[in-house]
């Protein structure tokens, strides 16, 4: 009996990992979120069973509800798949499942994925670190605009700091009045990246300032908020610029 957190990467199915891949053949059970790609639930195999755990009806299904389907179906002795969008370890409450699974004696083991922050960055062009003018990375979360609220944004006004706010278009106003407020420059570039790597992606840029009228542009999520010098390196920044002096 094993259970297998899989990272499905941040949403085009071709950028799950190969490792990701075989286990998803070798499945008795595939237990996956609203973010995992349903094409991917294909290379499972057919007699598998698919649980989605992203949706249900009168709401999403509890942590604690999952943990327990997990425990329950690893020691049935099955092979059990919980497919999650990006990577587990980042922002997707992996860490709690493995403790859990721990703690009741089931095997688990972790299979990584291309996390939103790097799969979404590299779609645009966007380098999230560069020597001449990005030398840390902060990832950080926002999922709901009360928590933005409550961030200590004073270690991110350094201007080679690139900040990527993860689950942030709700608490837009806040992750740009909270950076400010802390030292940053109003007039720092950003970008906003919604449903990166899929076919409806879209993608703003401008300056953090600005940041709520972009958020307001991208339309539903996932998406990504990038705060630093950097965005003026990515195609969406060139490509807005380059448009702009053609008007003029």
């Amino acid at each position: 009996m094993t259970v297998y957190l899989v990272g499905a990467g941040p949403g085009d199915p071709g950028l799950l990992t190969v490792r990701g891949a075989e286990v998803l053949r070798q499945a008795d059970l595939v237990v996956h979120d609203r973010l995992a790609d349903a094409r991917l639930l294909d290379l499972a195999p057919a007699a598998a069973g698919r649980v989605d755990v992203g949706k249900a009806p009168g709401g999403p299904v509890h942590q604690d509800e999952i943990n327990e389907l997990l425990v329950r179906e690893g020691r049935a002795g099955r092979t059990v798949v919980r497919l999650k969008g990006g990577d587990p370890f980042v922002f997707g409450r992996g860490g709690e499942e493995v403790d859990y699974l721990r703690r009741h004696d089931v095997p688990v083991i972790v299979v990584p994925g291309i996390t939103a922050a790097l799969g979404c960055a590299a779609e645009a062009g966007l380098p999230l670190t560069l020597r001449s003018a990005a030398t840390r990375l902060c990832l950080i979360t926002a999922q709901r605009a009360d928590q933005a609220l409550e961030t200590d944004w004073s270690g991110l006004a350094d201007p080679y700091t690139t900040v990527v706010v993860y689950m942030g278009l709700a608490a837009a106003s806040a992750v740009r009045d909270g950076l400010i407020a802390a030292g940053r420059d109003p007039r720092t570039p950003v970008a906003v990246l919604a449903r990166g790597t899929r076919p409806d992606a879209a993608s703003v840029t401008g300056s953090l300032q600005a940041l709520e009228t972009l958020a307001a542009q991208v339309g539903e999520g996932p998406a990504l908020i990038v705060v630093g010098e950097v965005v003026a390196h990515s195609d969406p920044w060139l490509a807005a610029r380059a448009a702009q002096e053609i008007a003029a």
